[in-house]
This record gives C-alpha cells, structure tokens and sequence, in this order.
C-alpha cells in the first residue's frame, strides 16, 4: 500500500512536487534510497525480498511508481511482483508510452496495481482493471490503492492540503510536506470505503499515515524536480514509532 500526492506541471518555479508514503509490514527487509551498484543512475530504496522498488527516479529524469490496487477477491497466485514495474522502467530507455505498451500485454502477469511512469516528456498513469493509458495533463493528483483520483478520505484530504500549501508558498519546504504524510487521523467510518478487508482493518488504512502492530508507514519521501531540471529527493524511514526516523537525502542535475 502507498500513498502519492503530486503536482505536475502547474508550478512556475517546479516540474514535479511529489509526496508520498510506503506502506508494509514492519518485518519486510527494506533498503533506504540510494543509488543502486548495479544500475548507478538509478536512485531508489529497494525491497529486499522481491528485490524491486515502490518508486525511484533516475539522472536522466526517468520516474516510476507503483501502488497496490486493493481488492482481496481478485488476487492471484504465482504472479511477478509489481515492484519490478518500477524497477524495469528506471533500468530502461524506451519512452513511458512504450512502456506502458509493454505493460499491457503483460499485465496478467501481476495482481492489481496502479502504476505511473515519467520523463521530462510525459506522464503516463496506467490501471490494470481500467485497462487504459492516460497521459497526464497538468494538474494536481492523489493516488492510494483504487484509481487515480478515486476520492478515499486520506486521498481527498492530502491532495487538499497539498493544494492549500501551494497556494501560499513559492518556495516550496520538504519540511511542510512531511508534516502533510505525517497525519495519524483515521477518518470517520461513515467515510470508510468498503474494499472487503473489514471495517477495523479499513479503519487502519485511513490514515495518511498508519501506525498498526505489524503493518504501517515505513518511509515517507519528498521529491522535487525544479524548471532547471535540479533534483532534491529526501526519505525518512521510519521504525514502527512515528518520532524515531533517519533521513537521507540527495540533490543532482538530470542530465
């Protein structure tokens, strides 16, 4: 489960705004982000069990990301794990519309996802139920585990705060953004969807960011490409307490 809240092209001093949160059980081996070894123009965290990525962006201005579409009754068993989505696009060169192409034919190979590519170029969202490639005008998105813009409460309420944000700040701080992902409320049952995980467990994933006994937010990261094509991405990872964190950061010019 993840959690995305981007603007895209509306800033006049930034191309990408983008703040988001990873969520997953506590005992999953996870990498901080980082430059890969293996692929050095990559920047990412890594999962170390299926060994892709939730989201990364590359030197040259590559992004990718991916969250779980939620639906218990459609899983699928013996399927590709959806974090090489990511990790495939970052480590190749075709444009996101080739890509997505590839996606589609294979999409039977993965259970349900969202997944969102980039270059300096153009956006690209893609659902597997949807079955259609939109290509991303500017504008300001959020996206859980239903569709893009799908009006879950913690959805509605971070892209909101993201709009309020930017309405009176030119400068944007990552600070502010971390204080929007790092919101504990849980929302009203009445506001609740219905995704056929049960009202507690429902309750639990509400908020932008969750805090359970096994399952919750394990990092949360800002990243920022302004108009001269500098990027800043920070990620604060954190242990199953909210106020324990440690976070990297790096800064490049996409070449």
């Amino acid at each position: 489960m993840c959690l995305y809240v981007f603007a895209y092209d509306i800033h006049p001093y930034y191309r990408l705004i983008l703040a988001s949160n990873r969520d997953e059980y506590y005992d999953r081996p996870t990498e901080k982000a980082h430059f890969w070894e293996s692929h050095p123009n990559v920047l990412a965290g890594r999962d170390m069990e299926k060994h892709g990525t939730w989201m990364g962006i590359t030197k040259t201005g590559r992004f990718a990301a991916v969250t779980n579409y939620r639906d218990p009754s459609s899983q699928l068993l013996n399927t590709h794990s959806r974090g090489t989505l990511v990790s495939s696009f970052l480590t190749n060169d075709i444009s996101p519309e080739e890509y997505m192409t590839k996606i589609i034919n294979n999409r039977n190979f993965y259970n349900g996802f969202n997944l969102l590519v980039a270059d300096l170029s153009s956006f690209v969202y893609y659902n597997k139920l949807l079955h259609s490639i939109e290509m991303l005008k500017p504008g300001i998105y959020g996206l859980s585990n239903r569709f893009l813009d799908t009006p879950w409460p913690k959805v509605k309420k971070s892209r909101q705060a993201l709009v309020n944000y930017l309405k009176d700040h030119s400068i944007v701080e990552p600070e502010s953004l971390f204080e929007i992902m790092a919101d504990t409320e849980t929302a009203p049952e009445k506001e609740l969807p219905d995704t056929g995980i049960g009202l507690e467990r429902e309750k639990l994933l509400s908020s932008i960011f969750i805090q359970g006994d096994d399952y919750g937010t394990r990092s949360s990261t800002i990243l920022l490409i302004d108009r001269k094509n500098h990027v800043i991405l920070l990620e604060r990872s954190f242990d199953r307490n909210i106020n324990h964190y440690e976070t990297v950061s790096y800064e490049f010019d996409i070449s």
